[in-house]
């Protein structure tokens, strides 16, 4: 009989030893460790309790040592948005026995050895270098401190604060009309150029500040120099001007009527709305007579307090339909965007399964409610294990609705419509003719699109449906060159392993491709 039995007959259970490691959390137990010469420690600060929580939990997954409070054992420090100065101030606290012996290390370094699944060599890039004290002077150039700018979105950060929209704005016109007219090259290079502009911290104020910029073709920088020079771009003038281009606008600004349509109206003489529903010969499907029965609503922007009015509209009928279902806003909105063209919404249940069904319950009930002013179901079209497109505009397969909302506006926030309490409506003239018209009708035509996903996918069609446009091309465009990889809105492909991998957030996402997380404010790419 051992030593334990023995204790354990006399009814003694024997003490757990004591953790060996100092700072060592006892959830390492339950992963293997794999990497013992290193413990890792991540900072707090600036990062946040949850986001750090995940990446520690996510490293011992991989077999790394991490540390919950700082000791000597610590060999590695890891930290986000900090600089060399205020984390040395802050070891000064700790009362280390060598501090000098700590590698200081950015999050990348951290993200690119949880994308190889080992501690990558550290190399210049990944320590936190030390700030120098700059004399101010006025000529230093703006770009001074700009080392490097990825020629992926899903590697920079880009927000609402746009330093470059002159040129950002005269890019997209010109990328629009290449898109029209199925230019792909000229537009993806019109593209990709002017999200590296909106991703800059700074404006573009000659030509040097091009220079190491990835994406900015001899065409952009022709563009530019124009920008630069005369203050107006001689090819968006022109395009102004040219009547295929705004017949195309106007009639593709009508929900239901794409380019090939349009150009088919264009071409038998059309050139206003007017004109075009005069006829009596042209046949229009269901989604086209609704968008020009609602054209004036629809064409206006929606505003934040708009979609969240609805979002409480359809969180209240799908919570009838599912208890434990979820309604989340996606799109520019979620992109801290204060208007945008429609509302997008997921709709996911916690339990799988539980979401079949709900779309069509749902659509019913605002039917029955009056609400629903149009509705296009698209089914599913997913094939089990079907593997991502590699295509990196590819719609998805989910289960959809297109749909038209009738939205009260007094279900939206009084400020917007300069409402007061007990009061008669008092139209101005800050306001636009069609709004004026929402306002003395009572409601407005919001285009909504609901989006079915089953919890396991909820992740990457969270990433998906989020956009911005530029940043989910590109994203998908690093996953194959630099990952082989195949990433959509239903999950991520590792064609090295050929295994689809497991995500339920996005955070987890960014960490299987090594890449630094992104917060959706920072993808208006």
């Amino acid at each position: 009989m051992s030593s334990v039995e023995k204790l354990a007959s006399l009814g003694i259970t024997p003490k757990r030893r004591k953790q060996k490691e100092e700072g060592l959390c006892g959830s390492h137990s339950q992963y293997e460790v794999r990497f013992r010469d290193l413990l890792i420690y991540v900072v707090e600060r600036k990062m946040g309790s949850s986001r750090r929580m995940f990446l520690m939990d996510l490293a011992r997954k991989k077999g790394f040592r991490v540390a919950d409070i700082m000791s000597d054992s610590v060999t590695h420090i890891v930290t986000e948005n900090n600089s060399w100065n205020e984390i040395w101030d802050w070891i000064q606290t700790q009362k280390m026995s060598d501090a000098d012996k700590l590698n200081l290390l950015d999050i990348s370094w951290f993200t690119d050895s949880m994308g190889a699944g080992k501690p990558v060599d550290i190399k210049e890039h990944h320590r936190l270098q030390m700030q120098k004290i700059q004399p101010l002077q006025s000529d230093v150039s703006s770009t001074s401190s700009v080392t490097h700018v990825s020629q992926y979105a899903c590697q920079r950060k880009s927000t609402l604060d746009n330093k470059n929209k002159i040129f950002t704005d005269t890019l997209e016109l010109l990328a629009e009309n290449c898109e029209f007219d199925e230019n792909a090259g000229s537009f993806v290079a019109y593209s990709r150029a002017t999200s590296v502009l909106k991703s800059l911290p700074y404006p573009i104020t000659g030509m040097n500040d091009l220079e190491g910029l990835p994406c900015i073709g001899d065409q952009t920088r022709v563009i530019i120099e124009e920008l630069l020079e005369e203050g107006v771009c001689s090819k968006v003038e022109s395009l102004l001007c040219d009547e295929k281009y705004k017949a195309r606008k106007l009639f593709t600004s009508v929900f239901g009527v794409g380019v090939k349509t349009a150009d088919k109206w264009y071409g038998l003489g059309f050139r206003t709305l007017e004109e075009i529903k005069a006829r009596k010969d042209i046949t229009f499907t269901k989604m086209q007579k609704a968008g020009f029965l609602y054209y004036e609503d629809i064409l206006q922007a929606v505003k934040k307090s708009e979609a969240e009015a609805v979002i409480q509209i359809i969180g209240d009928i799908v919570g009838q339909c599912a208890p434990d279902a979820k309604v989340t806003l996606t799109g520019g909105f979620r992109r801290g965007k204060e208007v945008g063209h429609d509302v997008d919404l997921l709709i996911t249940c916690l339990e799988e399964g539980n979401e079949e069904g709900v779309l069509h319950k749902a659509i019913s009930k605002l039917d029955r409610h009056g609400l629903l002013l149009f509705c296009d179901v698209v089914e599913a079209t997913m094939e089990k294990r079907q593997l991502p497109s590699r295509k990196y505009d590819a719609m998805d397969h989910f289960q959809k609705c297109f749909l038209i909302l009738k939205l009260d506006k007094r279900l939206v926030n009084k400020r917007d419509y300069g409402l007061a309490s007990g009061s008669a409506v008092r139209l101005t003239d800050k306001r636009t003719e069609d709004e004026n018209k929402t306002m003395i009708k009572g409601w407005k035509a919001i285009r909504v699109d609901l989006v079915i996903v089953p919890s396991q996918q909820f992740a990457y069609a969270l990433l998906g449906w989020s956009g911005s446009r530029q940043f989910e091309r590109d994203l998908r465009r690093y996953c194959s060159q630099e990952k082989r990889m195949l990433l959509d809105n239903h999950g991520l492909y590792d064609k090295n392993t050929q295994e689809f991998l497991k995500a339920e957030t996005e955070e987890e996402i960014f960490a299987h491709l090594g890449l630094e997380y992104i917060e959706p404010q920072e993808r208006n790419a």
